[in-house]
């Protein structure tokens, strides 16, 4: 009906008939309200005009009147917050076992990883049918993920995760935005979103991959000497990670937090901002050193740890041999210090005879 009209965009998740809904009410009633106060306006224009009120009427007002107009407008405010609000709810919880999806974004494009290995550069291919979580964050400014047709919008922020999820419902290939101003090129910021049926998505999606989202991060997690300290028994210098995903974790200060996405995150990048309770602040920062990519793969990894779905971290040294992990920078500039400090060798040169003393004088 409306696919000639771009102010109605296609209707292609189950989210959207929820929005639409709501958004056609609010129209309704401003609509409504706006006819009937410009008609009271005309009405008492001409009912009072000067001709036929030469003398104006004082109006001490009525109690009835005042508890009417205000309990009326009251009412319908707290239905529309209600009814937004679980709109809201709806949309910033995803229903269990939803497939996941990581988003980057970047000045200006989309990257996507999928946690079976697949990556995408402003396109985004889903099944229909399927509930999908996004589980974003950006790598330079503020940006926006919005699908018109999904009747979705999502803050993408620097440095932490944000999410939102959708179940798209009718195959075909739909508009991707960014819905905020992220520098001079902003407007050319689009992708789209690649709906298919089931079985032509598991047809993509078997494609040749180099492995899994957590089996990179696996790599990563043994490249940078995590499995040291993080080993998968209690006689390592840091947390045992299998099992912690979506878990309480008590810290050093008292507090307790969950240890989700952002959690595992700001432990990579900043791992003296929450210091789990019984273990010291030892492990170094990996801010500036790791891609959004590794980033991605290791906290994929410490979920699959969580699932049991990945391999167990392989120690890589005895946790008392007083040797820490590095962060990939820092290691690169203590192996050019050394070199610098320390003197390449000479050849040997062949010891001097010694010469024999003089002969002492007579005396």
């Amino acid at each position: 009906m409306w696919s000639n009209l771009p102010l109605f965009p296609a209707r292609a998740s189950s989210m959207a008939g929820h929005v639409d809904a709501l958004y056609f009410a609010l129209v309704a009633i401003t609509a409504f309200f706006t006819i009937l106060v410009s008609l009271l306006i005309l009405f008492f224009a001409i009912r009072y005009r000067k001709e036929r009120n030469p003398q104006a009427t004082q109006i001490h007002g009525s109690t009835a009147l005042e508890l009417l107009w205000t309990g009326i407008p009251l009412g319908i405010v707290m239905i529309i917050f209600v009814w937004s609000s679980v709109i809201f709810f709806m949309q910033t919880r995803p229903p269990k076992g939803a497939m996941e999806v990581y988003a980057v974004g970047k000045q200006w494009m989309w990257k996507f990883q999928h946690t079976e290995g697949q990556r995408e550069i402003n396109q985004l291919h889903v099944p229909a049918g399927r509930d999908v979580r996004m589980i974003m964050t950006s790598q330079d400014v503020i940006h926006d993920f919005y699908v018109p047709a999904f009747r979705i919008k999502a803050d993408v922020l620097p440095g932490r995760y944000t999410s939102t999820w959708f179940h798209a419902t009718v195959p075909g290939r739909y508009h991707l935005f960014c819905a905020e101003y992220c520098g001079t090129q902003h407007s050319g910021m689009i992708g789209e979103v690649i709906v298919m049926d089931p079985a032509d998505y598991d047809r993509w999606a078997a494609g040749a991959v180099d492995g899994s989202l957590a089996s990179s991060g696996e790599k990563s997690f043994q490249q940078y000497g995590c499995s040291m300290c993080h080993r998968a028994d209690a006689a390592g210098r840091g947390p045992n990670l299998v099992g912690l995903f979506g878990r309480p974790v008590l810290l050093d200060d008292g507090r307790t937090v969950t240890a989700d996405e952002s959690y595992v995150r700001e432990s990579i990048l900043n791992p003296g901002t929450k210091i789990a309770s019984g273990f010291k602040n030892i492990m170094p920062t990996f801010e500036g050193q790791l891609s959004e990519e590794e980033v991605i793969g290791l906290v994929a990894y410490v979920k699959a740890l969580g699932d049991g779905s990945a391999n167990l971290p392989l120690p890589v040294s005895e946790p008392n041999s007083g040797t820490y992990p590095v962060a990939p920078k820092a290691e690169a500039s203590a192996a050019k210090s050394d070199k610098t400090a320390t003197p390449p060798p000479t050849k040997a040169t062949p010891a001097t005879k010694a010469t024999p003393a003089a002969p002492a004088e007579k005396q």
